[in-house]
């Protein structure tokens, strides 16, 4: 059953929203803790969000870049505005689309609908059958599956989470060039200004753990006050 979880601070349209996704077979639950709503989507786990924009203490254009911190789950604004550039900024602070308000519920379930149907229904099982092919990088027997976050070293795996996959993939695309940390801070998150420049440096340190695991020692290196690079003789002489 698909999760869907509602961050809608109007206690009477946040009650009808809940109880149309119930109606129609998902799970559904809403938000309460506004301070908090990253840890609350994260206990949560859903498939999908509705996400108002106006919000106590930060706007749904906030709340929808942290939740793209963590998962790539399908985002649909609601929102009583209904200006352009409003829509505009739902898609470009990461939402997947947009329904003014007074809402059209038989709409929304069909977007609802539709958008499971592309992250986790046939479309999506179509989509991935077709990139299969292209969905790894090489370098010098180091292997990473862009589709399953996994890397393997001479016969050894390990799986990445979807930063430390992003990471990888970054300084396998460049090896032995130094990739700036601004760089890195952009492919890992849409809107850096809310990043903590701590959260790359544990980001790495992690890669770096997940490399040691399969057997590959220093290989990413620390280039002081410009970035980091991926040693490729280092890779040459583990796999020698």
């Amino acid at each position: 059953m698909y999760r869907i979880f509602i961050i809608e601070d109007d206690d009477k349209i946040g009650a009808i929203l809940k109880s149309t996704m119930e109606k129609y077979g998902f799970e559904a639950e809403r938000a309460v803790h506004f301070k908090d709503l990253l840890g609350e989507f994260t206990a949560y786990d859903p498939h999908l969000v509705l996400l108002d924009i106006n919000l106590p203490y930060f706007d749904g254009f906030y709340w929808c870049r942290q939740i793209r911190t963590r998962s790539n789950v399908p985002i649909l604004f609601i929102s009583a505005r209904e200006g352009e550039m409003d829509q505009v900024m739902a898609i470009e602070n990461g939402g997947d689309d947009y329904l003014p308000k007074p809402i059209h519920l038989d709409l929304l379930l069909a977007k609802v609908k539709g958008a499971l149907r592309r992250a986790y229904g046939e479309y999506a099982a179509a989509s991935a059958a077709t990139a299969a092919s292209a969905a790894e990088l090489e370098l010098y027997s180091l292997r990473l599956n862009l589709s399953r976050n996994e890397l393997e070293w001479r016969g050894e795996r390990t799986e990445l989470t979807k930063n430390e996959r992003l990471l990888a993939e970054a300084f396998m695309k460049r090896p032995d060039e130094i990739v700036a940390r601004e760089q890195l801070l952009e492919a890992l998150w849409d809107d850096v200004q809310f990043v903590d420049d701590n959260t790359l440096t544990v980001n790495v340190t992690r890669l770096r753990k997940k490399l040691e695991e399969i057997g590959i020692i220093k290989a990413i290196e620390t280039v002081r006050g410009q970035g980091y690079r991926l040693n490729a003789e280092a890779l040459r002489e583990a796999g020698a």
